[in-house]
């Protein structure tokens, strides 16, 4: 997850050659484990192909047999902790959500959102940050947070009749990049970067009757 981007696709994943033996598989989920891990604790300046062995307790060949590059490995992370994200982004989809009323699918999909960021706080937080200056990572976020969107969209689409503006889709897209760009202030910054930071609790409260009022009326 980063900041919008301009249109476009991001570019393929990076260039990792997979293992094939279930040793090496082990090694480099370890090794994928300890990047993240590293990001999530010490950040992207630490980040360093040294630093990801000794966290994971391998060689640096066992690096060096997947990828080339320091850029690779993180970029081989990044898309490792991301997948642990998107994985929980399927919350918005399934028939749990059948027959729930309006106001109460609001509510839910907000704290879902909500939950998300909390859940990957620390591992977000690295993500956003780097972001801003690393243009791979600013690209790849972008997609994938026009991804969670859409779900988080086609979610709320379900109430399209009670929605009481003439383009309901328009009136929840805007209501997710609205939920979506201060939830990725918070995270990055924490709450006392606004002008009125508040509990955790209030906030959330705050955004699921912002969402609702705006949405349902």
């Amino acid at each position: 997850m980063s900041r919008p981007a301009p249109g476009g696709e991001a570019p393929s994943l990076p260039m990792v050659r997979p293992p094939l033996q279930k040793r090496s598989r082990e090694a480099w989920e370890r090794i994928l484990n300890a990047g993240v891990t590293i990001m999530e604790t010490r950040g992207y300046e630490a980040f360093t192909i040294a630093a990801v062995c000794e966290q994971a307790g391998v060689a640096p060949r066992a690096v060096y047999d997947r990828v080339d590059d320091k850029d690779a490995l993180f970029l081989a992370v990044y898309e490792h902790g991301i997948a642990r994200v998107r994985a929980d982004e399927a919350v918005f989809e399934g028939e749990r959500w059948d027959g729930v009323p309006p106001d109460r699918l609001v509510d839910q999909a907000v704290r879902e959102l909500a939950g998300i960021f909390a859940k990957h706080a620390a591992f977000l937080r690295s993500v956003v940050l780097i972001s801003g200056v690393h243009e791979e990572v600013y690209r790849r976020g972008a997609k994938y947070s026009r991804a969670v969107g859409d779900r988080f969209t086609g979610l709320l689409l379900r109430c399209r009749a009670e929605i009481r503006h003439e383009d309901p889709e328009g009136a929840v897209r805007l209501v997710f990049t609205t939920l979506f760009s201060t939830l990725v202030l918070r995270t990055a910054y924490g709450p006392a970067f606004t002008t009125n930071p508040l509990a955790d609790k209030d906030f959330l409260s705050m955004l699921t009757d912002m969402a609702r009022r705006y949405l349902l009326g």
